[in-house]
Protein backbone atom coordinates (compact mmCIF):
# COMPACT_ATOMS: atom_id res chain seq x y z
CA UNK A 1 0.00 0.00 0.00
CA UNK A 2 1.17 3.59 -0.85
CA UNK A 3 1.32 6.88 1.22
CA UNK A 4 -2.01 8.15 -0.57
CA UNK A 5 -3.05 5.53 -3.05
CA UNK A 6 -4.71 2.56 -1.60
CA UNK A 7 -3.91 -1.09 -2.56
CA UNK A 8 -6.81 -2.33 -4.42
CA UNK A 9 -7.88 -5.57 -5.28
CA UNK A 10 -7.29 -6.13 -9.16
CA UNK A 11 -9.52 -8.71 -10.89
CA UNK A 12 -10.83 -9.28 -14.87
CA UNK A 13 -14.16 -8.10 -14.17
CA UNK A 14 -15.72 -9.32 -17.25
CA UNK A 15 -14.84 -12.98 -16.17
CA UNK A 16 -14.77 -12.39 -12.24
CA UNK A 17 -18.17 -10.92 -12.39
CA UNK A 18 -18.86 -13.74 -13.87
CA UNK A 19 -18.79 -15.92 -11.16
CA UNK A 20 -20.89 -17.13 -8.32
CA UNK A 21 -20.63 -15.25 -4.91
CA UNK A 22 -18.03 -17.85 -3.53
CA UNK A 23 -16.03 -17.65 -6.96
CA UNK A 24 -16.01 -13.97 -6.87
CA UNK A 25 -14.85 -14.07 -3.09
CA UNK A 26 -12.17 -16.00 -3.35
CA UNK A 27 -9.78 -13.80 -5.26
CA UNK A 28 -10.54 -10.74 -2.48
CA UNK A 29 -9.76 -13.09 0.11
CA UNK A 30 -6.54 -13.60 -0.75
CA UNK A 31 -5.85 -10.08 -1.24
CA UNK A 32 -7.56 -9.76 2.23
CA UNK A 33 -4.52 -12.38 3.73
CA UNK A 34 -1.53 -10.71 2.28
CA UNK A 35 -2.37 -7.18 2.06
CA UNK A 36 -5.59 -6.35 4.22
CA UNK A 37 -7.87 -4.05 3.47
CA UNK A 38 -5.35 -1.91 1.48
CA UNK A 39 -5.94 1.63 3.76
CA UNK A 40 -3.27 4.10 2.21
CA UNK A 41 -0.78 4.86 5.09
CA UNK A 42 -2.54 8.48 5.35
CA UNK A 43 -5.44 7.05 6.77
CA UNK A 44 -3.94 4.99 9.42
CA UNK A 45 -1.82 8.39 10.32
CA UNK A 46 -5.32 9.89 10.26
CA UNK A 47 -6.61 7.67 12.93
CA UNK A 48 -3.36 8.23 15.15
CA UNK A 49 -3.91 12.22 14.71
CA UNK A 50 -7.37 11.22 16.19
CA UNK A 51 -6.00 9.98 19.14
CA UNK A 52 -3.59 12.43 19.65
CA UNK A 53 -6.23 15.01 19.64
CA UNK A 54 -8.10 12.75 22.09
CA UNK A 55 -4.92 12.67 24.74
CA UNK A 56 -4.86 16.24 24.19
CA UNK A 57 -8.14 16.82 24.46
CA UNK A 58 -8.43 14.57 27.91
CA UNK A 59 -5.53 16.07 29.35
CA UNK A 60 -6.65 19.81 29.06
CA UNK A 61 -9.24 19.42 30.73
CA UNK A 62 -7.83 17.52 33.38
CA UNK A 63 -5.25 20.56 34.28
CA UNK A 64 -8.28 23.11 33.70
CA UNK A 65 -8.96 21.76 37.22
CA UNK A 66 -7.99 24.11 39.90
CA UNK A 67 -5.34 22.78 42.19
CA UNK A 68 -3.96 20.09 39.59
CA UNK A 69 -0.88 22.05 38.20
CA UNK A 70 0.84 22.05 34.75
CA UNK A 71 -0.05 20.25 31.60
CA UNK A 72 3.77 18.97 31.49
CA UNK A 73 3.95 17.95 35.23
CA UNK A 74 2.06 14.44 34.71
CA UNK A 75 3.39 13.01 37.21
CA UNK A 76 2.07 15.25 39.77
CA UNK A 77 -1.44 14.83 38.65
CA UNK A 78 -1.83 11.19 36.59
CA UNK A 79 -3.29 9.83 39.68
CA UNK A 80 -5.58 12.61 40.91
CA UNK A 81 -9.28 11.21 41.47
CA UNK A 82 -10.58 13.55 39.86
CA UNK A 83 -8.33 13.70 36.87
CA UNK A 84 -9.63 9.83 36.24
CA UNK A 85 -13.21 10.90 36.44
CA UNK A 86 -12.41 13.45 33.79
CA UNK A 87 -10.57 11.21 31.72
CA UNK A 88 -13.54 8.72 31.96
CA UNK A 89 -16.68 11.17 31.53
CA UNK A 90 -14.36 12.99 28.53
CA UNK A 91 -14.00 9.44 27.13
CA UNK A 92 -17.88 8.56 27.65
CA UNK A 93 -18.69 12.43 25.61
CA UNK A 94 -15.98 11.40 22.86
CA UNK A 95 -17.97 7.88 22.35
CA UNK A 96 -21.59 9.23 22.57
CA UNK A 97 -20.70 12.19 20.27
CA UNK A 98 -19.82 9.43 17.84
CA UNK A 99 -16.19 10.34 17.47
CA UNK A 100 -15.29 6.58 18.94
CA UNK A 101 -16.12 3.64 18.16
CA UNK A 102 -17.15 2.81 14.94
CA UNK A 103 -16.14 6.23 13.33
CA UNK A 104 -14.31 7.36 9.74
CA UNK A 105 -13.65 4.85 6.88
CA UNK A 106 -12.38 1.67 8.49
CA UNK A 107 -16.11 1.40 9.84
CA UNK A 108 -17.12 1.88 5.85
CA UNK A 109 -18.39 5.62 7.38
CA UNK A 110 -17.32 7.56 3.93
CA UNK A 111 -20.30 10.51 3.88
CA UNK A 112 -20.61 11.50 6.47
CA UNK A 113 -17.76 10.18 8.94
CA UNK A 114 -20.15 10.17 11.92
CA UNK A 115 -23.40 9.45 12.93
CA UNK A 116 -24.36 9.42 16.17
CA UNK A 117 -25.43 13.42 17.53
CA UNK A 118 -26.44 14.01 13.44
CA UNK A 119 -28.93 11.85 14.25
CA UNK A 120 -29.74 11.23 18.18
CA UNK A 121 -30.57 15.28 18.24
CA UNK A 122 -32.80 15.23 14.97
CA UNK A 123 -36.52 13.81 15.90
CA UNK A 124 -38.07 11.73 13.69
CA UNK A 125 -34.83 9.52 13.50
CA UNK A 126 -35.60 5.63 14.26
CA UNK A 127 -34.75 4.90 18.28
CA UNK A 128 -34.56 1.39 19.60
CA UNK A 129 -35.72 1.11 23.04
CA UNK A 130 -34.15 -2.00 24.79
CA UNK A 131 -37.81 -2.97 26.61
CA UNK A 132 -40.71 -1.08 24.69
CA UNK A 133 -42.97 -3.63 26.47
CA UNK A 134 -41.83 -3.80 29.99
CA UNK A 135 -40.89 0.05 30.49
CA UNK A 136 -43.39 2.27 30.53
CA UNK A 137 -42.58 5.22 28.65
CA UNK A 138 -40.93 3.88 26.11
CA UNK A 139 -43.01 2.46 23.31
CA UNK A 140 -42.41 3.60 19.54
CA UNK A 141 -39.41 3.83 17.36
CA UNK A 142 -39.87 7.25 16.44
CA UNK A 143 -37.39 9.60 17.88
CA UNK A 144 -39.42 12.64 19.57
CA UNK A 145 -38.20 16.03 20.66
CA UNK A 146 -37.72 14.71 24.22
CA UNK A 147 -35.51 11.80 22.89
CA UNK A 148 -33.62 14.79 21.70
CA UNK A 149 -33.33 16.65 24.90
CA UNK A 150 -32.57 13.98 26.96
CA UNK A 151 -29.49 12.89 24.30
CA UNK A 152 -28.44 16.92 24.63
CA UNK A 153 -28.67 17.41 28.07
CA UNK A 154 -26.68 14.62 28.61
CA UNK A 155 -24.02 16.22 26.15
CA UNK A 156 -24.42 19.41 28.25
CA UNK A 157 -23.87 18.02 31.86
CA UNK A 158 -20.90 16.09 30.74
CA UNK A 159 -19.38 19.19 29.37
CA UNK A 160 -20.19 21.01 32.62
CA UNK A 161 -18.48 18.34 34.72
CA UNK A 162 -15.34 18.47 32.52
CA UNK A 163 -15.13 22.47 33.36
CA UNK A 164 -15.94 21.82 37.25
CA UNK A 165 -13.45 21.99 40.02
CA UNK A 166 -13.16 19.19 42.92
CA UNK A 167 -15.27 19.24 46.27
CA UNK A 168 -11.36 19.84 48.28
CA UNK A 169 -9.38 17.94 50.28
CA UNK A 170 -10.23 13.98 51.01
CA UNK A 171 -7.16 12.63 53.30
CA UNK A 172 -8.71 9.10 52.33
CA UNK A 173 -7.55 9.61 49.18
CA UNK A 174 -4.53 11.50 49.64
CA UNK A 175 -5.63 14.59 47.64
CA UNK A 176 -6.46 18.49 48.64
CA UNK A 177 -8.39 18.82 45.37
CA UNK A 178 -10.94 16.44 46.05
CA UNK A 179 -13.95 14.90 43.29
CA UNK A 180 -16.56 16.00 40.99
CA UNK A 181 -19.87 16.91 42.95
CA UNK A 182 -22.06 14.23 43.59
CA UNK A 183 -25.16 15.81 41.80
CA UNK A 184 -23.43 15.44 38.58
CA UNK A 185 -22.70 11.66 38.96
CA UNK A 186 -25.85 11.15 39.61
CA UNK A 187 -27.36 13.55 36.91
CA UNK A 188 -25.04 12.05 33.82
CA UNK A 189 -26.73 8.57 35.07
CA UNK A 190 -29.27 9.44 35.59
CA UNK A 191 -29.74 11.24 32.05
CA UNK A 192 -28.13 8.10 30.26
CA UNK A 193 -30.24 5.55 32.21
CA UNK A 194 -33.50 7.32 30.66
CA UNK A 195 -32.02 7.66 27.13
CA UNK A 196 -30.89 4.38 27.11
CA UNK A 197 -33.78 2.93 27.94
CA UNK A 198 -35.75 5.40 24.95
CA UNK A 199 -32.68 4.10 22.73
CA UNK A 200 -30.39 1.07 23.56
CA UNK A 201 -27.95 2.68 20.76
CA UNK A 202 -27.49 5.29 22.58
CA UNK A 203 -26.32 3.44 25.72
CA UNK A 204 -24.56 1.13 23.65
CA UNK A 205 -22.61 3.97 21.70
CA UNK A 206 -21.79 5.71 24.95
CA UNK A 207 -20.05 2.53 26.35
CA UNK A 208 -21.83 2.40 28.51
CA UNK A 209 -20.65 -1.44 30.33
CA UNK A 210 -17.65 0.72 30.63
CA UNK A 211 -17.67 4.10 31.42
CA UNK A 212 -21.02 3.88 32.98
CA UNK A 213 -19.53 1.13 35.26
CA UNK A 214 -16.57 3.51 36.43
CA UNK A 215 -19.10 6.20 36.74
CA UNK A 216 -21.35 4.24 39.08
CA UNK A 217 -17.88 3.78 40.98
CA UNK A 218 -17.67 7.41 41.65
CA UNK A 219 -20.79 7.38 43.89
CA UNK A 220 -18.91 5.38 46.65
CA UNK A 221 -17.00 7.17 48.70
CA UNK A 222 -13.24 7.09 49.62
CA UNK A 223 -11.14 4.65 48.82
CA UNK A 224 -13.84 2.45 47.60
CA UNK A 225 -14.04 4.54 44.41
CA UNK A 226 -10.45 3.44 43.84
CA UNK A 227 -11.27 -0.22 44.75
CA UNK A 228 -14.50 0.06 42.88
CA UNK A 229 -13.15 1.38 39.51
CA UNK A 230 -10.34 -1.19 39.94
CA UNK A 231 -13.04 -4.32 40.11
CA UNK A 232 -14.71 -2.77 36.85
CA UNK A 233 -10.93 -3.04 34.88
CA UNK A 234 -10.91 -6.31 36.32
CA UNK A 235 -14.13 -7.21 35.21
CA UNK A 236 -13.60 -5.67 31.33
CA UNK A 237 -9.99 -7.59 31.61
CA UNK A 238 -11.73 -11.32 32.45
CA UNK A 239 -14.87 -10.64 31.04
CA UNK A 240 -13.26 -10.26 27.36
CA UNK A 241 -10.82 -13.30 28.08
CA UNK A 242 -13.82 -15.82 28.97
CA UNK A 243 -15.60 -14.92 25.91
CA UNK A 244 -12.05 -15.94 23.73
CA UNK A 245 -12.48 -19.58 25.00
CA UNK A 246 -13.90 -20.36 21.45
CA UNK A 247 -13.12 -21.98 18.18
CA UNK A 248 -13.73 -18.47 16.64
CA UNK A 249 -10.91 -16.01 17.92
CA UNK A 250 -7.51 -17.37 16.24
CA UNK A 251 -9.76 -16.38 12.92
CA UNK A 252 -9.65 -12.62 14.43
CA UNK A 253 -6.34 -12.84 15.23
CA UNK A 254 -5.29 -13.68 11.75
CA UNK A 255 -7.83 -11.19 9.84
CA UNK A 256 -6.21 -8.36 12.08
CA UNK A 257 -3.16 -8.92 11.47
CA UNK A 258 -3.45 -9.16 7.84
CA UNK A 259 -5.27 -5.40 7.93
CA UNK A 260 -2.19 -4.43 10.59
CA UNK A 261 -0.15 -1.29 9.51
CA UNK A 262 2.68 -2.50 11.81
CA UNK A 263 2.45 -6.00 9.65
CA UNK A 264 4.34 -5.01 6.21
CA UNK A 265 5.09 -7.54 4.10
CA UNK A 266 2.99 -9.67 2.57
CA UNK A 267 5.55 -12.96 3.46
CA UNK A 268 4.89 -11.88 7.18
CA UNK A 269 1.05 -11.59 6.43
CA UNK A 270 0.74 -14.80 4.97
CA UNK A 271 2.44 -16.41 8.14
CA UNK A 272 -1.01 -16.05 9.43
CA UNK A 273 -2.41 -18.73 7.79
CA UNK A 274 -2.32 -22.26 7.40
CA UNK A 275 -1.15 -22.84 3.76
CA UNK A 276 -1.40 -19.59 1.47
CA UNK A 277 -3.16 -19.04 -1.09
CA UNK A 278 -5.43 -22.35 -0.83
CA UNK A 279 -5.68 -22.92 2.76
CA UNK A 280 -6.56 -19.58 4.75
CA UNK A 281 -7.74 -20.84 7.99
CA UNK A 282 -5.38 -19.21 10.69
CA UNK A 283 -1.73 -20.68 10.67
CA UNK A 284 -0.50 -21.66 14.21
CA UNK A 285 1.28 -18.12 14.58
CA UNK A 286 -2.22 -16.89 15.01
CA UNK A 287 -3.13 -19.59 17.15
CA UNK A 288 -0.54 -19.01 19.59
CA UNK A 289 -0.81 -15.33 19.27
CA UNK A 290 -4.89 -15.78 20.51
CA UNK A 291 -4.08 -18.14 23.10
CA UNK A 292 -1.23 -16.35 24.66
CA UNK A 293 -2.79 -13.08 24.53
CA UNK A 294 -6.09 -14.60 26.49
CA UNK A 295 -4.39 -16.18 28.80
CA UNK A 296 -2.62 -12.51 29.56
CA UNK A 297 -5.97 -10.71 29.40
CA UNK A 298 -7.11 -13.37 32.12
CA UNK A 299 -4.33 -13.34 33.83
CA UNK A 300 -2.16 -10.66 34.14
CA UNK A 301 -5.25 -8.65 35.72
CA UNK A 302 -5.28 -10.47 38.75
CA UNK A 303 -1.63 -10.45 39.27
CA UNK A 304 -1.99 -6.71 38.87
CA UNK A 305 -4.97 -5.94 41.41
CA UNK A 306 -3.89 -8.26 44.45
CA UNK A 307 -0.04 -6.96 44.23
CA UNK A 308 0.49 -3.80 46.09
CA UNK A 309 3.44 -2.57 44.67
CA UNK A 310 7.07 -3.42 43.93
CA UNK A 311 8.29 -5.38 40.83
CA UNK A 312 4.70 -7.97 40.57
CA UNK A 313 2.91 -4.53 39.69
CA UNK A 314 5.50 -3.10 37.71
CA UNK A 315 6.01 -6.13 35.18
CA UNK A 316 2.18 -7.16 35.40
CA UNK A 317 1.09 -2.98 34.73
CA UNK A 318 3.76 -3.49 31.85
CA UNK A 319 2.07 -6.13 30.29
CA UNK A 320 -1.19 -4.85 29.88
CA UNK A 321 0.17 -1.49 28.55
CA UNK A 322 1.92 -3.83 26.05
CA UNK A 323 -1.48 -5.93 25.71
CA UNK A 324 -3.31 -2.94 24.77
CA UNK A 325 -1.03 -1.02 22.35
CA UNK A 326 -1.01 -4.64 20.81
CA UNK A 327 -4.43 -4.15 19.46
CA UNK A 328 -4.21 0.09 19.23
CA UNK A 329 -1.17 -0.34 16.59
CA UNK A 330 -2.88 -2.93 14.72
CA UNK A 331 -6.01 -0.20 13.90
CA UNK A 332 -8.51 -2.98 13.71
CA UNK A 333 -12.17 -2.91 11.81
CA UNK A 334 -14.28 -0.79 13.56
CA UNK A 335 -11.72 1.36 15.02
CA UNK A 336 -12.01 0.67 18.97
CA UNK A 337 -8.65 3.22 19.37
CA UNK A 338 -9.44 5.65 22.14
CA UNK A 339 -11.01 2.47 24.48
CA UNK A 340 -7.10 0.89 24.43
CA UNK A 341 -5.50 4.23 25.19
CA UNK A 342 -8.35 4.98 28.22
CA UNK A 343 -7.80 1.34 29.88
CA UNK A 344 -3.55 2.08 29.24
CA UNK A 345 -4.33 5.31 31.23
CA UNK A 346 -6.40 3.13 33.56
CA UNK A 347 -3.63 1.07 34.61
CA UNK A 348 -1.39 3.79 35.38
CA UNK A 349 -3.60 5.86 37.17
CA UNK A 350 -5.55 3.31 39.20
CA UNK A 351 -2.77 0.05 39.55
CA UNK A 352 0.25 2.63 39.67
CA UNK A 353 -0.79 5.45 41.02
CA UNK A 354 -2.80 3.65 44.25
CA UNK A 355 -0.78 0.71 44.13
CA UNK A 356 -1.79 0.30 48.46
CA UNK A 357 -5.09 0.42 47.34
CA UNK A 358 -7.08 -3.01 47.43
CA UNK A 359 -9.57 -5.02 49.00
CA UNK A 360 -8.64 -4.50 52.44
CA UNK A 361 -9.13 -1.04 52.68
CA UNK A 362 -12.90 -1.81 51.72
CA UNK A 363 -15.53 0.10 53.76
CA UNK A 364 -18.70 -0.99 52.30
CA UNK A 365 -19.68 -3.48 50.06
CA UNK A 366 -20.60 -1.81 47.09
CA UNK A 367 -17.85 -2.25 45.21
CA UNK A 368 -18.45 -5.70 45.47
CA UNK A 369 -21.82 -5.46 44.85
CA UNK A 370 -20.90 -3.36 41.57
CA UNK A 371 -18.46 -6.08 40.33
CA UNK A 372 -20.97 -9.16 41.05
CA UNK A 373 -23.81 -7.67 38.62
CA UNK A 374 -20.91 -7.03 35.81
CA UNK A 375 -19.55 -10.39 35.94
CA UNK A 376 -23.02 -11.52 36.27
CA UNK A 377 -23.62 -9.83 32.96
CA UNK A 378 -20.92 -11.22 31.43
CA UNK A 379 -22.02 -15.09 32.45
CA UNK A 380 -25.51 -13.97 31.15
CA UNK A 381 -24.54 -12.83 27.54
CA UNK A 382 -22.26 -15.48 27.22
CA UNK A 383 -24.75 -18.45 28.34
CA UNK A 384 -27.20 -16.55 26.27
CA UNK A 385 -25.71 -14.34 23.98
CA UNK A 386 -29.01 -13.66 21.96
CA UNK A 387 -30.63 -11.69 25.12
CA UNK A 388 -27.42 -9.66 25.63
CA UNK A 389 -25.49 -7.22 23.09
CA UNK A 390 -21.90 -8.34 22.82
CA UNK A 391 -20.69 -5.01 24.81
CA UNK A 392 -21.94 -5.71 27.98
CA UNK A 393 -21.55 -8.86 27.56
CA UNK A 394 -17.76 -8.18 26.86
CA UNK A 395 -17.33 -10.13 23.95
CA UNK A 396 -14.72 -8.00 22.54
CA UNK A 397 -12.84 -8.68 19.42
CA UNK A 398 -13.81 -12.78 20.51
CA UNK A 399 -14.85 -13.67 16.75
CA UNK A 400 -18.52 -14.66 18.23
CA UNK A 401 -21.19 -11.76 17.66
CA UNK A 402 -24.84 -11.77 16.71
CA UNK A 403 -24.50 -11.35 12.89
CA UNK A 404 -27.29 -10.65 10.07
CA UNK A 405 -27.22 -9.80 6.50
CA UNK A 406 -29.78 -8.31 4.45
CA UNK A 407 -30.67 -9.37 1.22
CA UNK A 408 -32.91 -6.24 -0.97
CA UNK A 409 -33.93 -5.79 -4.06
CA UNK A 410 -33.49 -2.41 -6.02
CA UNK A 411 -37.20 -1.77 -5.31
CA UNK A 412 -36.14 -1.87 -1.29
CA UNK A 413 -33.33 0.34 -1.10
CA UNK A 414 -35.42 3.20 -3.31
CA UNK A 415 -38.54 3.03 -0.59
CA UNK A 416 -35.33 3.34 2.02
CA UNK A 417 -34.11 6.33 0.77
CA UNK A 418 -37.91 7.54 0.83
CA UNK A 419 -38.89 6.21 4.23
CA UNK A 420 -36.40 6.70 6.07
CA UNK A 421 -35.46 10.16 7.77
CA UNK A 422 -31.43 9.68 7.77
CA UNK A 423 -28.14 11.49 6.79
CA UNK A 424 -26.59 8.80 5.03
CA UNK A 425 -26.64 7.29 1.66
CA UNK A 426 -26.92 3.76 1.76
CA UNK A 427 -23.90 1.62 1.93
CA UNK A 428 -23.50 0.53 -1.70
CA UNK A 429 -24.48 4.25 -2.85
CA UNK A 430 -21.42 5.47 -0.18
CA UNK A 431 -19.32 3.02 -1.76
CA UNK A 432 -19.60 3.82 -5.36
CA UNK A 433 -18.90 7.59 -4.97
CA UNK A 434 -15.60 7.06 -2.69
CA UNK A 435 -14.27 4.49 -5.87
CA UNK A 436 -15.94 5.40 -8.44
CA UNK A 437 -17.40 3.30 -10.51
CA UNK A 438 -20.16 0.84 -10.16
CA UNK A 439 -17.45 -1.87 -11.39
CA UNK A 440 -15.16 -1.17 -8.64
CA UNK A 441 -17.80 -0.89 -6.16
CA UNK A 442 -19.30 -4.20 -6.70
CA UNK A 443 -15.47 -5.29 -6.68
CA UNK A 444 -15.07 -3.30 -2.91
CA UNK A 445 -18.58 -4.79 -2.00
CA UNK A 446 -17.61 -8.34 -2.02
CA UNK A 447 -14.05 -7.32 -0.73
CA UNK A 448 -16.38 -6.73 2.51
CA UNK A 449 -18.14 -9.77 1.95
CA UNK A 450 -13.81 -11.26 1.72
CA UNK A 451 -13.78 -9.53 5.53
CA UNK A 452 -16.65 -10.73 6.69
CA UNK A 453 -16.42 -14.71 5.78
CA UNK A 454 -12.72 -14.60 6.75
CA UNK A 455 -14.68 -14.97 10.05
CA UNK A 456 -16.23 -18.12 10.93
CA UNK A 457 -19.68 -16.39 10.67
CA UNK A 458 -19.35 -15.23 7.55
CA UNK A 459 -19.02 -18.92 6.22
CA UNK A 460 -22.53 -19.74 7.96
CA UNK A 461 -24.35 -16.52 6.99
CA UNK A 462 -23.30 -16.50 2.93
CA UNK A 463 -24.39 -20.03 3.20
CA UNK A 464 -27.81 -18.79 4.53
CA UNK A 465 -28.23 -16.53 1.81
CA UNK A 466 -29.19 -18.99 -0.23
CA UNK A 467 -32.01 -20.39 1.71
CA UNK A 468 -33.33 -16.88 2.40
CA UNK A 469 -33.51 -15.30 -1.00
CA UNK A 470 -37.28 -15.63 -2.24
CA UNK A 471 -36.78 -16.30 -5.56
CA UNK A 472 -33.14 -18.12 -5.11
CA UNK A 473 -31.70 -16.06 -7.82
CA UNK A 474 -29.03 -14.11 -6.19
CA UNK A 475 -29.00 -11.30 -9.46
CA UNK A 476 -32.14 -10.39 -7.50
CA UNK A 477 -30.77 -9.26 -4.52
CA UNK A 478 -27.63 -6.89 -3.01
CA UNK A 479 -26.41 -8.02 0.08
CA UNK A 480 -25.97 -5.67 2.76
CA UNK A 481 -24.55 -6.35 6.06
CA UNK A 482 -26.59 -5.42 8.49
CA UNK A 483 -23.92 -3.50 10.35
CA UNK A 484 -23.31 -1.46 7.67
CA UNK A 485 -26.98 -0.68 7.38
CA UNK A 486 -26.97 0.42 11.02
CA UNK A 487 -25.18 3.92 9.63
CA UNK A 488 -27.80 4.44 7.70
CA UNK A 489 -30.46 3.68 9.27
CA UNK A 490 -29.86 4.37 13.34
CA UNK A 491 -26.53 6.16 13.07
CA UNK A 492 -23.80 3.85 14.73
CA UNK A 493 -22.89 0.80 14.40
CA UNK A 494 -19.94 -1.24 16.08
CA UNK A 495 -20.77 -4.93 15.31
CA UNK A 496 -23.42 -5.86 17.27
CA UNK A 497 -26.42 -7.64 15.64
CA UNK A 498 -28.89 -6.32 18.14
CA UNK A 499 -29.24 -3.17 16.45
CA UNK A 500 -30.63 -4.55 13.40
CA UNK A 501 -32.38 -7.68 14.08
CA UNK A 502 -36.43 -8.08 14.00
CA UNK A 503 -37.05 -5.25 16.29
CA UNK A 504 -34.84 -3.08 13.52
CA UNK A 505 -36.30 -4.79 10.66
CA UNK A 506 -39.88 -3.91 11.86
CA UNK A 507 -39.18 -0.04 12.72
CA UNK A 508 -38.52 -0.19 8.33
CA UNK A 509 -41.01 -2.06 7.54
CA UNK A 510 -43.39 0.26 9.10
CA UNK A 511 -41.94 3.02 7.32
CA UNK A 512 -40.81 1.62 3.89
CA UNK A 513 -43.68 -0.82 3.19
CA UNK A 514 -42.20 -4.03 1.93
CA UNK A 515 -43.71 -6.24 -0.19
CA UNK A 516 -43.37 -9.79 0.86
CA UNK A 517 -39.73 -11.17 -0.34
CA UNK A 518 -38.20 -7.55 -1.21
CA UNK A 519 -36.34 -8.12 1.97
CA UNK A 520 -35.16 -11.07 3.48
CA UNK A 521 -32.94 -11.38 6.32
CA UNK A 522 -30.41 -13.67 7.60
CA UNK A 523 -29.68 -13.32 11.62
CA UNK A 524 -27.30 -15.59 12.88
CA UNK A 525 -26.92 -15.59 16.96
CA UNK A 526 -23.64 -15.46 18.99
CA UNK A 527 -22.77 -18.93 20.01
CA UNK A 528 -23.32 -19.83 23.78
CA UNK A 529 -20.27 -20.52 25.71
CA UNK A 530 -21.31 -23.97 26.44
CA UNK A 531 -22.50 -24.90 23.06
CA UNK A 532 -20.90 -25.79 20.10
CA UNK A 533 -23.72 -24.69 17.12
CA UNK A 534 -25.02 -20.84 16.32
CA UNK A 535 -28.72 -20.19 16.01
CA UNK A 536 -30.31 -18.75 12.98
CA UNK A 537 -33.45 -16.93 11.85
CA UNK A 538 -34.75 -16.29 8.38
CA UNK A 539 -36.95 -13.56 8.35
CA UNK A 540 -39.01 -11.72 5.55
CA UNK A 541 -39.71 -8.01 6.56
CA UNK A 542 -42.77 -8.01 5.17
CA UNK A 543 -44.19 -11.26 6.57
CA UNK A 544 -42.19 -11.84 9.52
CA UNK A 545 -39.83 -15.59 10.40
CA UNK A 546 -40.13 -18.11 7.88
CA UNK A 547 -37.54 -20.48 9.02
CA UNK A 548 -35.21 -21.43 11.79
CA UNK A 549 -32.10 -23.76 13.34
CA UNK A 550 -28.98 -23.68 13.82
CA UNK A 551 -25.56 -24.75 12.15
CA UNK A 552 -22.22 -26.62 13.99
CA UNK A 553 -19.09 -24.33 15.04
CA UNK A 554 -17.30 -26.99 14.30
CA UNK A 555 -18.21 -27.33 10.29
CA UNK A 556 -17.32 -23.73 10.03
CA UNK A 557 -13.90 -23.76 11.04
CA UNK A 558 -12.95 -26.03 8.85
CA UNK A 559 -13.90 -24.37 5.74
CA UNK A 560 -12.23 -21.83 3.64
CA UNK A 561 -13.87 -18.37 3.75
CA UNK A 562 -15.08 -18.72 -0.07
CA UNK A 563 -17.02 -21.71 1.40
CA UNK A 564 -20.94 -21.67 1.16
CA UNK A 565 -21.61 -24.88 2.22
CA UNK A 566 -22.12 -25.38 5.99
CA UNK A 567 -24.72 -28.01 7.45
CA UNK A 568 -27.52 -26.51 7.86
CA UNK A 569 -30.10 -27.89 11.08
CA UNK A 570 -33.32 -26.54 10.18
CA UNK A 571 -35.47 -27.15 13.28
CA UNK A 572 -38.65 -25.37 11.73
CA UNK A 573 -39.87 -23.87 8.68
CA UNK A 574 -43.17 -22.24 7.27
CA UNK A 575 -45.47 -24.81 6.82
CA UNK A 576 -43.44 -27.84 7.92
CA UNK A 577 -41.48 -29.15 11.73
CA UNK A 578 -38.47 -30.80 11.25
CA UNK A 579 -36.86 -32.89 13.71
Amino acid sequence: MGFLKPDLPVVDFAEWSKGTRAERIRPLARHWAEVGFGTPVVLHLFYVVKILLYVLAGALFAVATSGIGGLTNVAAWYDEPIVFQKVVLFTMLFEVVGLGCGFGPLNNRFFPPMGSILYWLRPGTIRLPPWPTRVPLTRGTARTPLDALLYGALLVVLVVALFSDGTGPIPALGTTVGVLPTWQIWTILGLLAVAGLRDKVIFLAARGEVYASFTVAFLFGGVDMIIAAKLVCLAIWIGAATSKLNKHFPFVISTMMSNSPLVRTKAFKRAFFERFPDDLRPGRISRIVAHFSTAVEGLVPLVLFFTHGGWPTAIAAFVMLVFHFGILSAIPMGVPLEWNVFMMFSVLALFVGHADVGLGDLTSPLPIVLFAVLAGTVAVGNLFPRKVSFLPGMRYYAGNWDTTQWCMKPSAEEKIRAGLVAIASMPQSQVERIYGSPEQALVMLHSGYAFRAMNTHGRALFTLVHRAMADGDEADYVVTEGERLCSTAIGWNFGDGHMHNEQLIAAMQERCGFEPGEVRVVLLDAQPIHRQRQAYRLVDAATGEFERGFVRVADMVTRQPWADDVPVHVTWSEGATTA
